[in-house]
């Protein structure tokens, strides 16, 4: 079946090219569009055209806010829930892995990070300005961050 990998920071990082297309803008990186469809979306970049900031990432598809801080196609904003879900489940579906990651369950592998804050419970704006203070691959400690 059918993946949607949109390019997450999209919207952040090249806001101002995108005000070329008017109102295609809406259609664009459509988010909400394909989750209320029912059309699967995973987490993305397009690295080497945009950051890879997974955290940016999900900011860009809460807020829609470009780097100047205009709200570009608001009606495909998501909830910071959804964001998380489409960065973890979603990506595990889209590498036919989702039996084994994208999510904390007895059986699967241990593969997460430990943020400094909680994004569901921060500004959206601010979602970005969290920090990794752990990452955890296969049950190990890969990354700590220094204090």
């Amino acid at each position: 079946g059918l993946v949607v990998l949109p390019f997450s920071t999209y919207v952040w990082e090249h806001g101002e090219k995108m005000k070329e297309y008017g109102k295609r803008i809406s259609m664009m990186f459509a988010c909400r569009s394909f989750l209320d469809y029912g059309i699967p979306v995973a987490g993305s970049t397009d690295n080497p055209c945009g950051p890879v900031e997974p955290l940016l990432g999900l900011q860009s598809m809460v807020t829609r806010k470009s780097k100047d801080g205009e709200i570009l196609g608001a009606e495909q904003k998501i909830s910071i829930e959804e964001a998380i879900k489409i960065y973890t489940l979603g990506s595990a579906y889209a590498s036919f892995e989702e039996n084994v990651k994208g999510s904390i369950e007895v059986g699967k592998l241990a593969d997460f990070v430990v943020l400094s804050n909680d994004p569901t419970r921060v500004s959206p704006d601010s979602i970005r300005a969290i920090d990794v203070e752990k990452t955890i691959v296969g049950g190990k400690i890969v990354y700590e961050r220094c204090n």
